[in-house]
């Protein structure tokens, strides 16, 4: 609660401050944030708030997402500049209520405000008139996805007069119950079949958009499963094998749907749903290695995937398009900045010593001990995910060089964010037991 009072009441100094002086004082919140650190399955409680393992370290991804997406947007000296901030805040708030509340119907209900902001970047700072459809295209996936999951909750409370996670609930386990409850989730993280939003949502974002959605917000579909993974645990040992097979084959077809991509944000968006797919199959083995593994791959993928997008705004500011085949030689006239590719590629194939590396192993065990016949598609999946991330790499940065404007020199800023999204990347490799409860 004593938070989210500070948060609160950091709401004027958006429309009456300076613009740094909101991400300072967000960087001071953070800092007070990680002495709130328990390994407690519940604690801090407050009224109906509280933290665990899970949500401590999704509440501070938000708080450092909030200050790279102000420390990389342009937008200062522009007319709507306390909007944006302001959209992007209020994002923040919504964020930190869905992770932090201990009641069910709460996190629902900010579950669903957090499209409002979401909707607001989309269609305020989106880059083509298309940006309508992609926002429609997320408001209905959204909403038509989510409404089974109001409706099961309304039903459980009128059953047992109770919202809260730690009670317990004697469910159905009825694949009806079961699909109503998660399949909100399964639209958010996003699994196959379910995805067509996040690329049409992605490619038609501005940078802030696309770095806030890959950062954090596909994270609340798995947030989600987690928490009624371990309030209905029947449901998912009887089922999981349905949403598994869909994620087995969808990581597959997702890869090669890649290499057909002629636009370099929407490969970067097909790789995160390739990659969403191993955190889901390692979420329902349901062993502890599998949660683990998933959700260390999951910061560490919104640490990657936000920095291969803010690199896609950097060749889209020098060249004006984000297209392949513009987009080449660019090796030629940036070659600090083609270094940041490679690393950035390397991590996104889950090279070591990255956090990707780490997750995926953990989850590469989980799921030969769920199906020990799975190491085939496993091949399958690893030799994709380095083919479209050394694709993505060799087709922008080698060629031939055939633009009639070119700005050379990346700038500190841009250097200094790249730096702050692959530093953790390394880092917590080396303290990795802060990951392990």
């Amino acid at each position: 609660m004593m938070i989210l009072l500070f948060m609160i009441f950091l709401i004027p100094v958006i429309f009456f401050f300076y613009w740094y002086l909101i991400q300072f004082i967000v960087v001071l919140l953070m800092m007070f944030f990680i002495t709130l650190y328990s390994f407690d399955f519940f604690c801090k409680i407050s009224y109906f708030f509280g933290y665990d393992f899970f949500s401590y370290w999704f509440v501070f991804l938000s708080m450092f997402f909030f200050c790279l997406i102000v420390l990389s947007s342009n937008y200062y000296n522009s007319f709507y500049c306390k909007l944006f901030v302001w959209t992007c805040y209020l994002l923040l708030i919504f964020l930190f209520f869905v992770f932090s509340v201990i009641n069910m119907f709460y996190m629902y209900l900010f579950f669903e405000f957090s499209l409002i902001p979401l909707l607001m970047l989309i269609f305020g700072w989106g880059y083509q008139p298309e940006r309508f459809f992609a926002g429609f295209y997320l408001l209905m996936y959204t909403l038509f996805a989510s409404l089974p999951l109001l409706l099961i909750i309304l039903y459980l409370y009128n059953l047992y007069g109770s919202f809260f996670y730690d009670f317990n609930y004697g469910f159905s386990l009825s694949f009806f119950f079961h699909f109503c409850m998660i399949f909100a989730f399964l639209v958010k993280f996003p699994m196959f079949m379910v995805h067509f939003w996040l690329p049409k949502a992605h490619v038609q974002a501005s940078l802030s958009g696309s770095m806030i959605l890959a950062g954090v917000l596909l994270k609340i579909g798995g947030y989600g499963i987690i928490r009624f993974m371990f309030l209905v645990d029947g449901h998912f040992f009887i089922y999981s094998y349905v949403w598994y097979s869909f994620c087995l084959w969808g990581s597959i077809l997702i890869s090669i749907i890649c290499f057909c991509q002629g636009d370099i944000k929407c490969l970067i968006a097909y790789s995160s749903i390739s990659h969403m797919g191993m955190c889901l199959m390692g979420l329902l083995s349901m062993n502890l290695i599998g949660v683990m593994g998933s959700f260390i791959l999951m910061i560490g993928h919104g640490l990657c995937s936000s920095g291969l997008f803010y690199l896609a705004n950097v060749c889209y500011c020098r060249l004006g398009s984000r297209s392949f085949y513009i987009s080449k030689g660019m090796v030629n006239i940036m070659p600090g900045m083609s270094f940041m590719w490679f690393v950035f590629s390397c991590i996104n194939m889950g090279c070591p010593p990255s956090l990707n590396f780490v997750g995926e192993v953990f989850i590469m065990i989980s799921m030969l001990s769920y199906w020990s016949f799975c190491f085939i598609y496993l091949v399958l999946i690893s030799f994709f995910v380095a083919c479209f991330s050394y694709y993505l790499f060799g087709y922008i940065q080698h060629g031939l060089f055939h633009g009639f404007y070119s700005y050379m020199l990346g700038s500190v800023i841009e250097y200094f964010i790249l730096f702050i999204h692959m530093f953790p990347l390394f880092f917590f490799v080396l303290v990795l037991d802060l990951f392990i409860c």
